[in-house]
């Protein structure tokens, strides 16, 4: 093999190691990501839920004018 094919070669693999390093990095990102947003999503269900039973006189109170006004 030629020296410049086989320095070539050399530089080719190096940036296939390091794309496959930045690859796996990202998808550990996204999975991460991925974890927040269903958490994210599942207490934004309950919420809504809480707030679906909420006894509809609950939300006139906060509405009120505190006592020193």
């Amino acid at each position: 093999m030629e020296p410049t094919t086989a320095c070539r070669l050399e530089t080719l693999e190096t940036k296939v190691a390091h794309l496959e390093a930045t690859l796996q990095e990202l998808s550990d990102v996204l999975y991460r990501q991925q974890q927040a947003l269903d958490r994210v999503i599942e207490r934004n269900r309950q919420l809504l839920e809480e707030l679906s039973t909420a006894p509809a006189g609950a939300a006139s109170d906060t509405d009120e004018k505190p006592p020193h006004y």
